[in-house]
């Protein structure tokens, strides 16, 4: 796809910083401790996966970085600036749409900039170019019913990315879809972010997804959530899914689920680096 992506507009910022951050949910009795200690940083254009078994605190995580959960202790800050409320920088995209069925698709798009007071020819425009992008041209003019899953979740990313944000956020994004659309989305993910490197953060429970979408994949523990392991990934891009079938996706993805297997409080395994098994 050629697009011109001055018309939508980039931001080579998004540094994302989580420094011994803990996080509570609930109150009095009923509280617990859904994030503790959490050290990790993003480097801008990143596209990190956080992996873990459900409840560990990954969507949480996320809520957090997008300021609609505070955090209990530790700092967290996007390009040095602390997190302490939403913004249009930090855009979400969840496991289900949340598009206006009542607009017309470039209109759900262009929603972002018309609130700023963007004109109506030049919000339009950005729409345009951004459903071209990821792959809806033609579609403009349809309401959010008429698509299917899949498409719905394009036009999802791109009403997020019109925003020009910092940071991307995604929870699960494709898990509702079927398996095929699922790889079909897979693949739209990588070409829209090597067009437009949005520093990324991806919350799965699907390892072969986290593999194949990410730099590294940050695994974390069962509830209170933890970092057992910073994976850096050495596969090169672009990708294609033929990639899960070589030998070292293979062994890498055997790795993770050991990570995950492991009882809390056991030995650590050995660690992977591109060379092999390290102490």
């Amino acid at each position: 796809m050629n697009i011109r992506v001055a018309d939508i507009g980039t931001n080579s910022v998004g540094r994302i910083d989580f420094a011994d951050v803990s996080i509570s949910l609930g109150s009095g009795g009923d509280a617990f401790e859904a994030v503790s200690g959490l050290d990790v940083a993003i480097a801008p254009g990143e596209l990190v996966c956080i992996l873990g078994p459900s409840g560990c605190g990954k969507s949480t995580l996320l809520g957090a970085l997008a300021g609609h959960l505070p955090i209990t202790a530790g700092r967290l800050t996007v390009d040095g600036q602390q997190v302490q409320s939403p913004s249009p920088d930090r855009g979400m995209v969840f496991q289900q749409h949340t598009l206006f069925p009542w607009k017309r698709v470039r209109d759900n798009v262009a929603f972002g900039p018309k609130m700023r007071g963007l004109g109506r020819r030049e919000r339009d425009r950005a729409a345009d170019a951004i459903l071209k992008l990821v792959g809806l041209s033609g579609f403009e003019a349809f309401y959010p019913a008429q698509l299917s899953g899949g498409m719905q979740q394009r036009v999802e990313i791109a009403r997020v990315l019109i925003n020009q944000p910092r940071v991307l956020l995604m929870d699960e994004p494709f898990s509702a879809l079927d398996a095929q659309t699922r790889g079909m989305m897979q693949g739209v993910l990588l070409d829209i972010w090597s067009k437009i490197p949005t520093t990324t953060v991806f919350v799965t429970h699907d390892i072969d997804e986290a593999l194949f979408l990410a730099d590294r994949i940050v695994v974390m523990s069962a509830r209170p959530g933890r970092v057992i392991e910073d994976v850096v990934l050495p596969f090169a891009r672009p990708r294609s899914h033929d990639l899960v079938t070589e030998p070292e996706f293979v062994r890498l993805k055997r790795h993770v689920m050991q990570l995950l297997r492991r009882p809390e409080g056991s030995e650590p395994l050995a660690r992977l680096s591109p060379l092999g098994v390290t102490s």
